[in-house]
């Protein structure tokens, strides 16, 4: 039976070619950050719409909303990593993504199916990223508090000394309601429902 109040975001899967590409590197470079919290490879996803929590009503009304989206197919690449909000005051570590305009206009779209039932749009413009690992809690974008971290020190000055890496271009076929539960283990996400995008010969 599921909880009152579920933890939810919605988020594009990666594949499995990319993923063990992902997971190789960060088995590499873990022991040059060894304090931050590195994400589980079995958890990594391109967030689209981070939504929080809500009751159970709310999370039906969601998957309805997200059902309604029509959105094409689109490649995207994965490739290269850097520091959030910077490399000297690191809180997140990422890798980056370039995309068609596609994965912009999903993101786009759901913000849109979205705020008629009351869940705000985000302030920042969508930065489509994967986050390896997190220095500190929250969002990722500047504070005023921000200061020297030490942290990502020896991770940042590898990353100079080698090219960037290149993990692999995907084709985006559908994206995912998940749900996320926290724990000692560190956080653990479902797929609550899926949904389709169409292919250029369903567009024809």
């Amino acid at each position: 039976m599921l909880d009152d109040v579920m933890r939810i975001f919605v988020a594009l899967d990666i594949d499995d070619e990319i993923r063990k590409k992902i997971a190789a590197f960060i088995a590499e470079m873990r022991a040059l950050a060894p304090d931050v919290r590195w994400v589980a490879p079995d958890s990594l996803h391109v967030t689209l719409k981070f939504i929080g929590e809500k009751p159970d009503e709310v999370v039906k009304q969601v998957q309805e909303r997200l059902s309604t989206i029509s959105a094409m197919s689109f490649d995207l690449s994965l490739h290269g990593c850097g520091f959030f909000p910077a490399a000297n005051s690191a809180r997140v570590f990422w890798v980056g993504i370039e995309s068609e305009v596609g994965l912009a206009k999903l993101a786009g779209q759901v913000e849109d199916a979205l705020v008629g039932i009351g869940i705000p749009k985000e302030a920042r413009a969508f930065s489509p990223h994967l986050t390896l690992a997190r220095a500190g809690s929250g969002a990722p974008g500047r504070r005023k508090n921000d200061r020297s971290n030490k942290r990502f020190v020896r991770l940042h000055q590898r990353l100079t000394e080698i090219p960037a890496p290149e993990f692999g271009t995907m084709s985006a076929h559908e994206f995912f309601l998940y749900r996320s539960q926290l724990s000692s283990q560190g956080s653990r996400y479902t797929k609550i429902a899926s949904f389709a995008l169409r292919s250029a010969e369903e567009q024809a």
